[in-house]
């Protein structure tokens, strides 16, 4: 398995697929990538010569892409900075409700969790005797 970015790759799929799976690159920039380190995007990763490995290494560390540990950091203190001056959106994250205007009376099931908030929804089964 090929480790790039410190993640591992996927040996059976296209490399332009698998560099999908670093996080921050997506479908237009690893094109962009193959491109510039002048890489078939049809090859397959377990195909990669090292020479084409060290190309695409290169090709990551050398431009100011920001991938893994350095945007998720940047995430992370971005909503920290939200939450720290009190804005509307950084006490949505501390509530844990939705940030970006989405209705709460109902369908908010993917930030809350599976959290039931009506009267009997989290009841007890009585048993029968």
């Amino acid at each position: 398995m090929v480790r790039i970015a410190g993640v591992n790759i996927p040996d059976k799929k296209r490399i332009e697929i698998a560099l999908t799976y670093i996080y921050g690159i997506g479908h237009s920039l690893s094109k962009k990538i193959l491109n510039d380190s002048g890489i078939n995007p049809d090859i397959r990763t377990e195909k990669l010569s090292e020479e084409q490995i060290n190309k695409l290494r290169q090709a990551l560390e050398g431009k100011s892409f920001k991938i893994e540990g350095d945007l998720r950091r940047e995430k992370m203190m971005n909503i920290k900075r939200l939450k720290e001056i009190g804005c509307y959106r950084g006490i949505r994250h501390i509530k844990g409700l939705p940030v970006r205007g989405q209705q709460t009376r109902t369908n908010t099931r993917t930030v809350r969790g599976n959290v039931r908030k009506t009267m009997g929804s989290g009841r007890r089964k009585l048993e029968k005797t």
